[in-house]
C-alpha cells in the first residue's frame, strides 16, 4: 500500500512515497484517472462523506485538492491513505495518535525514528490485545466443551 507524504524543501513540496508492508485493494480507476468524488470514496472505503470530511478537518488527511467547483477530488494515493488509516482504526491506535502519525509523515523523512516508535508501541498494544484475545478463547473453548461433554452424559440416561 502507498502512503502520501509531503516534503517541503524550500519552497515547493515533493509528493514522496512510504510503501506499506501489504498490498492495498486495486484501484478503481487508473492512475492520471483517478479524480475521485467524496461520494464515491465513500462508496469504495465504506467511510462516510461526514468521516471523510471529518479526517480532512482535524489533519488526518493530506490536502485534498478541488476542482473549479469547489468540489473534493480524491486519488488512488488518498484511497491507500485512507486504507492505511483503516488498519491503523483496527489497531485500536487513538485518533490524537493517528494525526500525530500523519503530521509526522507531512514533516518529511527526519521523522521516522519517530513515526517508527509510535508504529512499535501500537504493535505492542496489538500483541497484548491478541494474548487476552487468544486467553478469552480459551476459556471459550474450554466452557463449550464442558457443555458438550455435559449434553453427551445426558443424553447416555
Amino acid at each position: 500500500m502507498t502512503v502520501t507524504q509531503t516534503q517541503t524543501s524550500g519552497t515547493a513540496a515533493e509528493p514522496l512515497e512510504d510503501l506499506c508492508a501489504s498490498a492495498g485493494t486495486p484501484h478503481p480507476r487508473p492512475d492520471g484517472q483517478d479524480r475521485y468524488t467524496i461520494s464515491e470514496v465513500a462508496a469504495f472505503t465504506g467511510l462516510s462523506a461526514h468521516t471523510l470530511r471529518w479526517y480532512e478537518r482535524i489533519g488526518l488527511m493530506p490536502h485534498i485538492d478541488r476542482s473549479h467547483t469547489g468540489q473534493r477530488r480524491f486519488t488512488n494515493r488518498d484511497l491507500d491513505w485512507l486504507a492505511f488509516v483503516g488498519k491503523l482504526r483496527l489497531t485500536g491506535m487513538p485518533v490524537a495518535d493517528m494525526v500525530r502519525y500523519a503530521e509526522l509523515v507531512r514533516a518529511g523523512d527526519h521523522t521516522f525514528e519517530e513515526r517508527q516508535e509510535l508504529l512499535r508501541a501500537t504493535r505492542e498494544d496489538v500483541r497484548r490485545r491478541i494474548a487476552e484475545l487468544q486467553s478469552t478463547l480459551a476459556v471459550l473453548d474450554f466452557k463449550i466443551e464442558f457443555y458438550a461433554d455435559a449434553r453427551r452424559a445426558s443424553e447416555r440416561f
